[in-house]
């Protein structure tokens, strides 16, 4: 059976603040880079849930999505690997609440509230292409209800139940 190709699942929150987005520092390949609070979808968790832990390890943030605010594919070509990655991205916006004392996930070095010209000001030290369209779509209005997420059973270990089970 041949491979099949299959693009890499990641959540980001845009989160907004007095006219100011949060954003992160992180180490990366490529050296530091920003990015919104972004990672992987990882086994048994809805997109809901993987953007509010994402939010939480990076930016030791509560983080509650109110809505889609799109969906994203964008490729990327490590020149210091050689590797090639296929990114189907799926932002969410929302609101920041209660800030914990505790530590950034590895490879995080700070957070930064930056407006929507600071951030296009250092393209060139995105993470991704995505970041500052993200940021765009959002300030032009751009959401989607989270009900139009469907996360069914089978995902869950055990089959926990949770609100976006519901069609």
């Amino acid at each position: 059976m041949p491979n099949t190709w299959k693009p890499s699942v990641t959540v980001a929150a845009v989160i907004e603040r007095d006219g100011r987005f949060l954003l992160i520092e992180e180490e990366t390949s490529e050296g530091v880079r920003l990015n919104q609070p972004a990672g992987h979808l990882d086994p048994h968790e809805s997109l809901e849930q993987a953007v509010v832990r994402e939010v939480l390890e990076e930016t030791a943030h509560d983080f509650t999505p109110t809505a889609l605010v799109g969906m994203y594919m964008s490729r990327y070509t490590s020149k210091r690997r050689g590797t090639d990655v296929t990114y189907l991205r799926f932002t969410f916006c929302g609101t920041a609440g209660k800030e914990y004392d505790q530590p950034l996930d590895h490879g995080i070095l700070r957070t930064m509230w930056m407006t929507r010209d600071e951030i296009a000001a250092c393209e060139e030290r995105h993470r991704s292409p995505i970041v500052l369209r993200c940021v765009d779509d959002y300030l032009a209005g751009k959401r989607a209800e989270l009900d139009l997420l469907h996360t069914h059973l089978s995902v869950f270990e055990g089959g926990l139940t949770m609100k976006t089970d519901v069609t």
